[in-house]
């Protein structure tokens, strides 16, 4: 289906309802080799379902899914129930399902890589939300994933956790080369941590670069002016532009175009 080699996953045309209530309607989204892409909405919007079909988890009534041959998918779960009566060190939960070939070896690397390597012996239901956060993400990396797929990565976060947990994701999409698929209902700094965004609300409404998706009518319809004029968009140095579709320009000087600031209260992702 998909025209391009590097792309991962993609899905188009996807119907799928419950019960007699469409939860999509002609929905879809693709991921590429080292890209971050996340899909945002309201509640309700069919954001995990999507991906949840993406996945192979679902079967929609209509669409086209693809998944390149023998990808490895690292997935961390929008929740993690833990039952108090019983107690599971980090160490214990790290090597469910992990084969005997260098267990030990890769689960210490996993935690360290994620900045997790002090809460080893620690029982899980002692951590705090950014902890939890990234013991779920080291074991999703024990898989060696193509593809890393993030449902509410942030979620019982403080703010200063979410744009550290996010800077964490854009350092192992870095160094991995992996595509990062995200799903977020919260636009706080999400936007300055995302290559392109598909705004879902059981269809997609619009989708792109950060930048074009922001002030696209669509997107200021569904959250509103207020928020699309305030909401973060992203921060980094430009030795491009942007044309009216996000798309990258490259600028005739080969000049810097400066900084574009991604702030909401003050919090900046640099």
């Amino acid at each position: 289906m998909p025209s391009n080699s590097d792309i991962l996953i993609e899905a188009k045309g996807v119907d799928l309802s419950f019960g007699g209530g469409a939860v999509l309607n002609g929905a879809g989204a693709a991921v590429r080799d080292a890209e971050i892409v996340t899909i945002i909405g309201p509640n309700g919007a069919g954001k995990t379902s999507l991906v949840r079909v993406m996945l192979g988890l679902l079967q929609p009534q209509k669409g086209k899914i693809y998944r390149q041959p023998g990808l490895r998918i690292g997935y961390v779960p929008q929740q993690l129930s833990l039952d108090p009566a019983l107690p599971m060190t980090v160490w214990r939960f790290m090597a469910l399902g992990v084969t005997r070939g260098g267990r030990g070896e890769r689960r210490r690397a996993a935690l360290e890589e994620v900045g997790a390597g002090s809460v080893i012996d620690r029982p899980l239901q002692e951590l705090s939300g950014g902890e939890l956060q990234r013991v779920l993400l080291a074991r999703a990396l024990l898989r060696q994933p193509r593809l890393l797929v993030l449902d509410e990565p942030v979620q019982g976060v403080d703010v200063t956790g979410q744009a550290e947990l996010y800077r964490l994701i854009g350092r192992i999409r870095d160094a991995r080369g992996c595509g990062v698929l995200m799903i977020s209902h919260d636009l706080h700094l999400v936007m300055a941590a995302t290559d392109h965004v598909v705004c879902l609300n059981q269809h997609v409404c619009c989708a792109g670069h950060p930048e074009s998706v922001t002030r696209d009518p669509a997107y200021i319809e569904m959250f509103g002016e207020q928020v699309a004029k305030t909401m973060a968009v992203y921060h980094h140095h430009h030795d491009h532009a942007h044309d009216a579709d996000g798309n990258i320009v490259p600028l005739a000087d080969g000049g810097a175009q400066g900084e574009e600031t991604a702030q909401e209260d003050g919090v900046k992702l640099q």
